[in-house]
């Protein structure tokens, strides 16, 4: 068993599969670390140190989605990508496609991905900062999967010329105004800037979404299909959620209405004015 690091580096991982192949070795044969944790039972084999014979040819549309399913963490990361790589370079096309099981994996993957980098677009929440010399906006994010460099593009043409910032546990962004700086690594002064930023307009936020969530049209799955409620927790509105669904399924569902309106008395409108 030939034990290999990539360091969660796609680039990286290419170079090595790309040895792999030209000596024909066997996906069976290689384990990747997974987020640095090598395999338990795989061996010290070392990669050979010098070009194999067999010149694998690949179509460059494999190499674009194993680029994008390389951003998946989880188990067998990159053993998975080199076992379709294997079966594409030597004839069989069917690893690529959702019918065929291995096929199914390396897809489903591929969308996890997509819907996480939807997710970025949609919950990002930045925060005004007072005029500086640094960022204009900041916010925090937990992705469950590398897609901060490459979701976080979308918002260079949405923000004009403003500074932003994007931190998230495992790595961050910062767009100067010209170019887009991803680090690995999330300096701390990022996390701790985009954790304790304070929003001036918290309260004015809280209070229009309490006032425009409909109870009488609450599905919770349905919400929660749209809005994970792994989400909640970093969003200003987060902590009014869990009520608000409590206090749909105890009446207020029935009345359609907040209680602040519903207890309003309402005006009489004289038959004259109604007749014109």
């Amino acid at each position: 068993m030939i034990s290999l690091d990539c360091d969660d580096l796609f680039d990286t991982w290419r170079t090595q599969a790309r040895w792999l192949l030209s000596h024909g070795v066997d996906p069976s044969r290689v384990s990747w670390a997974n987020e640095g944790v090598a395999d338990l039972f795989a061996s010290d084999n070392e990669l050979p140190e010098t070009q194999g014979p067999y010149q694998a040819r690949v179509p460059r549309a494999l190499l674009d989605t194993l680029e994008r399913a390389a951003r998946y963490r989880g188990d067998q990361r990159w053993s998975l990508l080199y076992e379709v790589l294997w079966r594409v370079s030597h004839g069989d096309r069917s690893a690529m496609l959702a019918g065929d099981k291995l096929g199914s994996e390396f897809n489903g993957r591929i969308k996890q991905v997509q819907h996480e980098s939807h997710h970025l677009h949609a919950f990002v929440r930045f925060v005004a900062l007072p005029e500086n010399d640094g960022p204009h906006y900041v916010a925090w994010y937990e992705p469950a999967h590398d897609i901060l460099r490459s979701a976080s593009e979308h918002f260079i043409g949405r923000m004009g010329r403003h500074r932003w910032l994007i931190a998230t546990p495992r790595d961050g962004v910062y767009y100067d105004g010209e170019q887009l700086i991803h680090q690995r690594q999330c300096p701390l002064e990022w996390q701790q800037l985009a954790q304790n930023v304070e929003d001036p307009h918290s309260d004015m936020w809280l209070t229009y979404y309490s006032h425009i969530f409909n109870p009488a049209r609450l599905n919770p799955k349905v919400m929660q299909g749209h809005l994970p409620a792994r989400f909640w927790k970093n969003l200003p509105e987060g902590p009014l959620i869990p009520g608000l669904i409590t206090q749909a399924r105890t009446g207020k569902q029935q009345d359609g209405q907040a209680i602040g309106i519903k207890g309003r008395g309402g005006k009489r409108i004289s038959a004259r004015i109604i007749g014109g």
